[in-house]
């Protein structure tokens, strides 16, 4: 006779098989599937704050640390026209007078870390604005249309032989110009918007290209990819030159913004498909082949709970990656550093700032995360799995990213993957690391520190120390087969040497 105590027993083994059937996430990976290349383009090009920034120390420390841990070449910011540089005067008789001292030494400070910038043609210099139309930023750009574009086509060629006498055309060829900061929203008062920036552009573009053609000019760096379409069409039929296409689109961007559908697409998808958008409009232009440049981008911070300062912002990321491959030739993450002052200068070290480096040099999860994300290979094995990107690199070693996504307005539960390597053979050893919340969790050691408001140099020292990547653990192969276990929003990244 079966007890009413076997019962129970009974139903809790099949309660508990079934919780461990539906946790357990069989991954297949064959190491002979279809290979594409996988050039790192997440990582060739950051944002960061305004121009005037770039002299300060803090800056260039951060730009040093982010050198060291990705393949950072272009750095793109706003307003280097800002008066602040003091680029542009007029004297009495209304004649321009130009001072590049402070733009020189921007360029300098960048040339000299090993990195060229993606220079961002904007704003408006205040001599030269058609109107006084201050932006809300902190610092308060000009964003009106210059009042002669006569002037305007000067200072552009001024400019233009400027960096060319300072640091020769083999050097700023490899530059790239981008023509205005998107001028489809406030940033941007021409009227209507539209058609009085391309008349910018197409002034903008023939001025620096009569210095040199061999400066390449770009747009229409607009905010979530709108009129790239109507631009390419425009370029062809005004006979405007085109280098590349740059646009923008942020992760937290509505659907009806970057689409203009009323589809149900998660956060975490939405940039990517801004990216096919794009990527199919330039296909279908006259221009079909032009490199298009994502050249700003950030994970959602999901408002008040600041995601990107946690490890959320390692697995948004992996997934932006993953999706977006194929389709572009840089993605530029806004922005490196939290020397930023947009909104003015930061009032605590930890305020869902876009930055990878919190103000101080303190180093957030996504910091790591881009650390990580270097190690990965140069060539993308095929796999159909949602949550795992399996690369080679030219070593032979298997370099597979793996994560457990939640959206950290929803709970989430860990998750077991069951990685079955096809074709591994007996002799493979695994090394993991990690970005959870036991790993790499910057706020966790600012919690224990007493979260405080001005760090010194050695707290944000020890800071770093607590929350810098742990060193690659070994994990076991069983007969090709690895379990591996992420809590949620927990990233992995796999080692895998023959």
């Amino acid at each position: 006779m079966v007890t009413r105590i076997e019962i129970v027993f009974a139903l809790c083994l099949t309660w508990t098989s079934n919780v461990i059937a539906q946790a357990l996430q069989p991954i297949a990976i064959d190491l002979s599937a279809k290979t594409t290349p996988f050039p790192h383009f997440w990582e060739q090009s950051f944002g960061s704050g305004r121009a005037i920034l770039s002299l300060r120390e803090s800056y260039r420390n951060d730009m040093r640390e982010v050198k060291k841990i990705a393949d950072f070449r272009y750095v793109r910011f706003h307003a280097i026209f800002h008066d602040e540089l003091g680029v542009y005067d007029e004297d009495a008789a209304g004649n321009p007078i130009y001072n590049f001292t402070y733009v020189g030494q921007v360029y300098d400070g960048l040339l000299d870390n090993g990195v060229r910038p993606i220079v961002e043609i904007s704003f408006m210099p205040k001599k030269l604005a058609a109107r006084q139309d201050l932006h809300p930023f902190w610092y308060k750009p000009d964003v009106s249309p210059p009042k002669d574009y006569v002037k305007w086509d000067a200072l552009m060629q001024n400019f233009a032989r400027f960096l060319i006498a300072r640091y020769g055309i083999d050097e700023v060829s490899q530059w790239y110009f981008e023509v205005w900061n998107e001028p489809n929203i406030d940033f941007w008062s021409g009227d209507p918007k539209e058609a009085t920036y391309f008349e910018l552009y197409d002034h903008t573009a023939r001025a620096l290209k009569s210095v040199s053609p061999l400066l390449r000019v770009g747009g229409p760096a607009t905010s979530s990819a709108h009129w790239v379409d109507h631009f390419l069409a425009h370029a062809a039929n005004e006979h405007s030159p085109v280098d590349f296409v740059s646009t923008h689109g942020y992760s937290d961007d509505t659907v009806e913004d970057l689409l203009g559908t009323h589809e149900d697409i998660p956060i975490e998808k939405r940039a990517c498909r801004a990216v096919a958008k794009v990527y199919n409009q330039i296909k279908s232009s006259p221009q079909p082949d032009l490199p298009l440049f994502w050249t700003e981008w950030a994970v959602s911070g999901y408002g008040d709970r600041h995601a990107g300062d946690t490890s959320y912002s390692a697995t948004a990321i992996a997934q932006t990656i993953d999706d977006c491959d194929g389709r572009l030739n840089i993605l530029s993450y806004w922005t490196f550093s939290d020397v930023f002052e947009e909104n003015g200068p930061a009032r605590s070290p930890f305020f869902g700032g876009f930055g990878l480096i919190a103000p101080g040099g303190i180093k957030k999860p996504s910091y790591y995360a881009f650390s990580l994300f270097h190690k990965m290979g140069a060539t993308r094995l095929a796999n159909a799995a949602e949550n795992v990107l399996v690369t080679r690199r030219d070593d032979g070693t298997i370099v597979v990213a793996i994560w457990n996504l939640f959206p950290p307005n929803r709970s989430g539960d860990s998750r077991t993957f069951d990685l079955e390597f096809l074709g591994l053979g007996e002799s493979a050893h695994a090394m993991v690391s990690r970005i959870d919340a036991d790993h790499s969790n910057t706020l966790a050691a600012d919690a224990r520190m007493g979260k405080p408001l001005y760090p010194t140099q050695a707290q944000v020292r020890q800071l770093n120390k607590e929350s810098a990547l742990a060193p690659p653990e070994p994990v076991v192969l069983k007969k090709s087969h690895l379990l591996l276990t992420l809590p949620a929003n927990g990233f992995a990244l796999l080692e895998i040497t023959r």
